[in-house]
């Protein structure tokens, strides 16, 4: 745990305070407009999936552009190892994510049937890890260094993380108290309608549950794989702060408060992928997250 705090102390004092400031407040202004007029709910209400799958991308391209435009423009200048292939990585990340974020309507499905339903919920997480881990591999092969597949095989000491999480459970119990979160949590309501369907009912909530576990492997292999160990060899240490800034727009559908303090989190989950070159114990501590807030919303 101490480790920890410095690694944090050592990014805070070689990191301009003048990038953090305006990458906080961009990020801040973001949530802001979300909150008040909605971004993420009118692009997903967009009836053809093609524009909602263009608009995402123009969406993520603008905010990490913005966030990096800081991180190189602002003194003490910095400049971008091998452009070209950065700025493929750029526009492949914002794509990749673009199509992550829409609904796949999965073919050969009969999605008015209860179990059609049902599978297209808990295949979509599954596909979708999938295809990230097929893109990523392929990528790793034109790598000039071993990245441990970004984070993925590279090993790490399990008790740091477990006190992490200890220490996160009264803040979850905290939040379990809100009206946004009980509306928001748990996830598990999105299957509640196989309940007259099936018995037992709980094997299929427990697939649910891993389903949506999965998701969270998807989520640290991107942002804290891809965006910072698959990055570093471009921007080095400035790509911390875009990817918390993208990260924290993933969250505008959650309750306020949890899509602030994705800001953070993801800016210290960065900061310890990036010295360990790992994201196993970032992704111990969100699947610990993930999945004691949907028992909290359960037994709230």
């Amino acid at each position: 745990m101490i480790i920890f705090v410095q690694y944090l102390k050592d990014y805070f004092r070689t990191i301009s305070l003048l990038k953090l400031l305006l990458t906080v407040l961009f990020t801040a202004v973001l949530i802001f407009i979300n909150y008040k007029l909605g971004i993420e709910d009118p692009i997903k209400a967009i009836g053809h999936w093609q524009i909602s799958l263009l608009v995402f991308f123009i969406f993520y391209v603008f905010v990490f552009g913005i966030a990096y435009l800081i991180q190189l423009l602002v003194a003490p200048a910095q400049t971008i190892n091998d452009r070209n292939i950065f700025i493929s990585y750029f526009f492949l990340a914002a794509f990749l994510f673009a199509l992550k974020i829409i609904h796949w309507q999965l073919p050969g499905i009969n999605h008015h049937s209860v179990w059609g339903r049902y599978g297209s919920i808990v295949l979509q997480l599954p596909l979708k890890l999938l295809l990230f881990l097929i893109v990523l591999f392929l990528i790793s092969k034109t790598e000039p260094q071993p990245n441990y597949f970004y984070g993925l095989s590279r090993r790490f000491k399990v008790q740091p993380y477990i006190l992490i999480l200890l220490c996160l459970v009264p803040l979850i119990a905290l939040a379990a108290t809100r009206p946004d979160f009980q509306l928001a949590y748990p996830k598990l309501k999105m299957v509640q309608f196989i309940d007259q369907t099936v018995r037992p009912v709980w094997p299929w909530k427990l697939i649910y549950e891993i389903s949506y576990g999965l998701d969270f492997v998807s989520i640290e292999l991107f942002f804290r794989g891809f965006l910072v160990i698959g990055m570093i060899r471009f921007a080095g240490i400035n790509c911390i702060l875009p990817m918390a800034a993208f990260y924290c727009t993933i969250h505008f559908g959650k309750p306020v408060g949890e899509c602030i303090s994705s800001f953070f989190g993801g800016l210290a989950l960065g900061v310890i992928a990036y010295r360990t070159r790992s994201i196993l114990g970032g992704l111990m501590v969100h699947l610990g997250i993930a999945w004691l807030m949907e028992a909290a919303g359960s037994l709230i």
